[in-house]
């Protein structure tokens, strides 16, 4: 002991605590680019995902950074492929940022992605779903939320497993229309979709395609009403998602089970359609914190600090997902050791966890092509005006029931 009464064990350890204070201020800060809408009509759920990044962030700065340094968000604004393309360049030319993450809009994330392999970062998406963005190849590219097969697939096992008994039927007899926006990201999943459901011995009665920015669905909604499917299945945004759905109740156009792909599990569509509307719809989405603690550990620990952060529920999905795979990203730089892009990939190939390690209940395995094979959608139901998750299984509170379908 020294004379005072403080151990020499507590003065070094004190000395140390000073040296990686000083360090963490000398070091330069680790940039990470998220690439996503900030402005525009998608520009709410562009700063959705970003709010589930900085939480991941605040948690690992307030455990220490990584690799030393203090991690930095930086928002780049891209609403359209140019875009993109032009922010990227931006960020890793005069703000030093050294790795890219994104992307709300699957469009840009292919146009700004290979704009970061010109500077030879590596581009970590999240949230983008079309399947091309995986099937190019690019050595810069990983993703490690869902995407395009996984929302297909999930989508028409709910459709077997869950809207079809409920329906009273089976797979081989239920009638499905699918809808679907018109970019790489909802062609993509439309056409798994309908593969998936005539391999299975469904009948897909007809198939739709629009553009997310139109202002008139009416032509969609008549081609689907005169199929009369006992299932109308719809891949979009929320905007092209809403006027769909007003269009159908203003044509008088009833299907038995509606299921929204990707998004409609927002106050948005609460906003445009009210509860009574909703009650009954499906949703094949991102994972919602509202899902068990075994399934997702960590879910209620993300709301919580959500809550805290942001003084209010998170407004989409998309930001849970966009946390873990934040928290992914700064697994794999710790043990690369770097942010080298060759690095950082060669640490991504050799993750594993199982499934339920995040509070998504995500696990993560690379394929090849770099896409995570252990991330998965959910299916959740508008019920009362909230959305609750309902499949898989062990996903869904013990109490949860499906509601309303076949709609009244």
């Amino acid at each position: 002991m020294t004379r005072n009464g403080i151990s020499r064990l507590a003065i070094a350890a004190f000395a140390v605590a000073a040296s990686a204070s000083l360090a963490w201020g000398q070091a330069e800060p680790l940039r990470i680019g998220a690439i996503n809408p900030y402005s525009g009509p998608l520009a709410l759920y562009g700063d959705e995902v970003s709010r589930g990044y900085q939480l991941a962030i605040d948690e690992a700065n307030a455990k220490g950074g990584v690799l030393g340094r203090k991690i930095e968000l930086l928002r780049g604004d891209a609403s359209s492929p140019p875009q993109g393309i032009a922010t990227v360049e931006k960020m890793a030319s005069q703000d030093k940022v050294e790795v890219f993450v994104g992307t709300y809009i699957s469009a840009v994330s292919n146009a700004a992605s290979d704009s970061a392999l010109r500077y030879s970062k590596v581009y970590w998406d999240t949230n983008a779903l079309a399947g091309d963005l995986t099937e190019r190849g690019l050595p810069n590219f990983v993703r490690s939320g869902p995407y395009a097969d996984s929302f297909a697939e999930v989508s028409v096992a709910a459709a077997k497993d869950v809207l079809a008994p409920a329906l009273n039927k089976d797979i081989k007899t239920l009638t499905i229309w699918i809808e679907h926006e018109d970019s790489i990201f909802g062609t993509s999943i439309a056409e798994l979709q309908k593969k998936l459901i005539e391999k299975l011995g469904g009948k897909v009665v007809g198939m739709g395609a629009h553009n997310f920015r139109a202002i008139d669905l009416t032509d969609s909604i008549l081609r689907a009403k005169a199929a009369a499917p006992d299932l109308w299945m719809e891949t979009g945004y929320v905007p092209d998602g809403s006027l769909l759905l007003r269009t159908m109740r203003d044509q008088g156009f009833k299907p038995p089970a509606i299921m929204m792909v990707a998004t409609g599990d927002t106050f948005e569509t609460l906003d445009a359609l009210g509860k009574e509307y909703l009650e009954g719809i499906a949703v094949v989405g991102y994972p919602r914190p509202d899902q068990t603690e075994a399934y997702g550990p960590g879910a209620a620990a993300y709301l919580a600090a959500y809550k805290e952060k942001y003084n209010r529920d998170p407004i989409a999905p998309q930001s849970m997902t966009a946390y873990a795979g934040m928290q992914m990203l700064l697994e794999a730089i710790k043990a690369a050791g770097s942010t080298n892009m060759d690095e950082l990939r060669a640490a991504a190939a050799k993750m594993d966890k199982p499934l339920k390690s995040y509070a998504t209940g995500f696990g993560v395995k690379f394929d090849p092509k770099f896409q995570n094979t252990r991330a998965f959608p959910t299916l959740v139901q508008w019920q009362s005006g909230k959305v609750v998750t309902v499949y898989p299984k062990d996903a869904a509170q013990p109490d949860v029931k499906l509601v309303n379908v076949p709609r009244k």
